[in-house]
């Protein structure tokens, strides 16, 4: 390191990086490898990084977009972010050997849904279109049965046939405030709204947007490392924004820095989406450190134990 270089104090967010869903649904992967050997199938990306997706590859993992292009004998494992219903009902109508690595906060959601419907109520989803975990959270109800809710907005121009029999459920990866208040707008309408019974938004969201919100205040531009597909990421780059941190963006990794954004920046934020690696974190570091006197400190606002069980198939 050059020692004129200039100072870059780089505060660490905490938490940061994967949370359980995501862990559990990379090792439900690599333990089905090691178990009946490559190649395993994968129905999308596991979970929405490259660098994770492209490690799995190496390892024999082949990601396809639907069941049709897995060979009859092969393992199948679904997403993190969740299935319609008719891909396993598919799955074991042509006896394949399939693995759910859905993340059980997600199936917590899909449980809500089927309890609210089952109790002749429709349901709002509060969600991003066109999400995997959109989709297979209103895959898990008949056409009709759930009518998504994106904004505001929406949510004031939102008509039901029966004002007194609806629920609300939402994606889990939402930023809180956004999904606050669109959950008011709702309230306010429609008095009688049923909610869940905990908040559908993961813990591993609330506590990343946590974390990036007391860094934005002490530093004058942040990096989000993560996936531009990746709903979490992408929340945590808006919520430091609005906590006054102008200068946030999302990067995939070290080699995606544009050094003339860190042009007059001495204090840096850094943290990383739910589906991002730690390594990558660290490779940023690195590459700061290549150019600047870097300090780092950690700022946590709360600590995680949070650990979920394998498949059954898997944990024997």
């Amino acid at each position: 390191m050059n020692p004129q270089a200039s100072p870059l104090a780089i505060f660490l967010a905490g938490p940061r990086g994967f949370c359980a869903g995501v862990d559990r649904a990379i090792l439900i992967v690599e333990r089905a490898l090691a178990k009946y050997g490559p190649p395993v199938y994968v129905r999308h990306e596991i979970v929405h990084n490259r660098f994770v997706v492209e490690n799995l590859e190496a390892k024999g993992a082949v990601f396809v977009d639907e069941l049709d292009q897995v060979p009859g004998d092969a393992p199948v494992v679904f997403s993190a972010h969740g299935v319609p219903k008719a891909v396993p009902a598919e799955a074991e109508r042509r006896k394949m050997f399939y693995l759910d690595a859905t993340c059980p906060l997600v199936t917590k959601v899909h449980a809500e849904a089927s309890h609210h419907r089952d109790d002749g109520r429709l349901i709002v989803l509060i969600g991003h279109a066109g999400h995997p975990e959109v989709v297979g959270t209103m895959g898990q109800l008949p056409e009709g049965a759930v009518v998504l809710v994106e904004d505001v907005a929406q949510a004031e121009r939102l008509q039901v046939p029966d004002p007194d029999r609806l629920a609300y459920i939402t994606q889990t990866t939402l930023s809180v405030d956004d999904t606050a208040a669109i959950v008011a707008v709702l309230q306010r309408r429609f008095p009688k709204l049923a909610g869940p019974r905990r908040e559908d938004i993961c813990y591993a969201t609330t506590n990343r947007q946590a974390a990036v919100k007391a860094v934005a205040a002490r530093v004058e531009a942040l990096f989000v490392v993560g996936a531009p597909n990746s709903s979490n990421s992408m929340r945590l780059v808006e919520v430091a924004r609005k906590a006054g941190c102008k200068k946030a963006v999302l990067i995939q990794r070290a080699s995606d820095i544009d050094w003339a954004f860190l042009d007059g920046v001495s204090r840096l934020g850094l943290s990383a989406g739910a589906s991002a690696p730690e390594i990558l974190v660290q490779e940023v570091i690195e590459a700061c450190r290549a150019r600047f006197a870097v300090t780092v400190e950690e700022v946590t606002v709360t600590e995680e134990d949070v650990r979920f069980n394998l498949p059954r198939a898997l944990s024997a």
